[in-house]
Order: C-alpha cells, then sequence, then structure tokens
C-alpha cells in the first residue's frame, strides 16, 4: 500500500518510473546499497522525530548520524526518534520504507546538507524492498521540504 502511495505520488513529477523494486530487502543503508550496488552515503535514509506535537522527517545520507546538539539548536529540543508502531501511524509509511512521498498530513520534511555533495541519491520508496533514483534537485522540489538544515555528524570524514 505505501508503495503505491509513494508512486503515485511521485507520478506528479513524472518520476514513478525510476522506482526499483528488489526480491531482497533493502530496508537498512548497508542493504539498500548492497540492492542497487552504489556506496552507502549515496542512500537518503529518512528519520522520523517527533518535534512538539508534530512528527518530523529529516533525509540525510547513509553515512550521517543525528548530532544531537545542533538538532536541538535547530528544534529546541532532545532529538526523540518515533518508535517503530507510532511511524506509520504518524507518518504514512512503516519502518524500512519511510520516505519523504505520499506522507500524511502535517508531517514536516527537512533535508539536511550532508546530501549536497551527492547528485544522484537513492531514497526509499513506501517499502522495505524499493528505492528511487533522483537527483538532489528532485528530492528538493518532490519531498516538499521546509529546508536544508545541519543537524548531522559523521559525513564530513568521507567528503
Amino acid at each position: 500500500m505505501s508503495l503505491e502511495k509513494a508512486k503515485e505520488y511521485l507520478k506528479k513529477w513524472n518520476l514513478e518510473d525510476r522506482v526499483e523494486e528488489f526480491s531482497e530487502s533493502s530496508a537498512t543503508v548497508e542493504l539498500a546499497a548492497k540492492a542497487i550496488g552504489c556506496e552507502p552515503e549515496h542512500i537518503a535514509k529518512t528519520l522520523s522525530f517527533q518535534v512538539e506535537d508534530n512528527p518530523v522527517l529529516i533525509v540525510a545520507s547513509g553515512d550521517a548520524k543525528i548530532d544531537n546538539t545542533k538538532f536541538k539548536e535547530q528544534f529546541h529540543t532532545k532529538a526523540k526518534m518515533l518508535s517503530k508502531e507510532e511511524v506509520e501511524e504518524k507518518i504514512g509509511h512503516a519502518v524500512g520504507g519511510v520516505c519523504p512521498f505520499g506522507v500524511n498530513e502535517g508531517v514536516r520534511v527537512y533535508l539536511d546538507i550532508s546530501l549536497r555533495r551527492f547528485e544522484t541519491i537513492y531514497p526509499a520508496c513506501g517499502s522495505s524492498n524499493s528505492v528511487v533514483k533522483m537527483t538532489v534537485e528532485e528530492l528538493e522540489t518532490c519531498s516538499k521540504s521546509l529546508d536544508w538544515i545541519d543537524v548531522c555528524k559523521g559525513w564530513q570524514e568521507n567528503s
């Protein structure tokens, strides 16, 4: 269901034909990179948080990790990831397939600057065995992100 919802959403930008489905899982950065045949940092992982009363998605490169200090500076609260049970209800996609496409109303999407170093990236597409190949500019447009933010660490060593 989520895969179809994400693909339908991507039709607005004629990107639905770029969705790839795998027979194996692509639910983690490592599994997705192996399935695609790319470096893990090219995977655009989508992390789910609760900020005040709002669900928030942060899309970051596969080699980036949330920096709690930067997160608190950006959102004025401690980083609190949604539980596995909360993710599907609040975001609209299950863990392993969370992406910024076709999400529930009221979900705020942000892009981490760790993605800006790449031309092409691979976000999930609503299921634990799918990705969509796109440029960072396409992600910025179709994710309807509110802003580029700097809340991650660890990726600079791989730049």
